[in-house]
C-alpha cells in the first residue's frame, strides 16, 4: 500500500474496565458475537493468535448465506490492554488503542482506507462494528 493512504478513524467509549474490554475484543468466543456491521450479518468463525507475528481470521457472513468473506491480518505490535497494530492481507495497516479512563475504556481504531469504496462507507462500516462491540461488552 502506498504511504500516502488516507487514514480513517473510528472510536467508541465502552462503559467497562479496560481488562474486560481487552478480553472481549480479542477472545474468539466474543468476536463471533459482536463482529458484524448490521443485524443481517454475523461472524460464524473467529481465530486469534494475539502476539507479534500472530495471525487472526474472522469470517463475516450474510445471515441469509448469500455472501461471506474472511477478514484477517498479521499482528505487528501488541501492548496488553493498551495497543494493537496489524497489517491486513492487502498491505493496509490498522492501529487500535485502548484508553483506560478508570471504569470506562475508549477504543480508537485508525486504519488505511482502501480504494474500492467511498471513505464514508468504510468509516460507517467500521464504526457500526465498533458500536456492536460496545453493546456486546456492556450487556455481558
Amino acid at each position: 500500500m502506498e504511504a500516502s493512504a488516507q487514514k480513517i478513524t473510528v472510536a467508541t467509549t465502552v462503559n467497562a474496565p479496560v481488562a474486560k474490554v481487552w478480553e472481549q475484543f480479542n477472545a474468539p468466543e466474543h468476536i463471533t458475537q459482536w463482529c458484524a456491521a448490521s443485524e443481517d450479518w454475523h461472524a460464524p468463525f473467529a481465530e486469534n493468535d494475539l502476539r507479534p507475528g500472530g495471525k487472526f481470521t474472522t469470517t463475516m457472513a450474510a445471515k441469509d448465506g448469500s455472501f461471506s468473506f474472511d477478514f484477517g491480518g498479521i499482528y505487528s505490535n501488541i501492548v496488553a490492554e493498551k495497543a494493537i497494530a496489524y497489517d491486513m492481507a492487502d498491505g493496509r495497516s490498522v492501529q487500535i488503542t485502548f484508553e483506560d479512563h478508570g471504569g470506562n475504556t475508549t477504543v480508537i481504531e485508525v486504519f488505511d482506507a482502501e480504494q474500492s469504496n467511498p471513505v464514508e462507507m468504510q468509516r460507517d462500516g467500521w464504526q457500526a462494528i465498533l458500536d456492536n462491540f460496545k453493546k456486546h461488552v456492556e450487556n455481558n
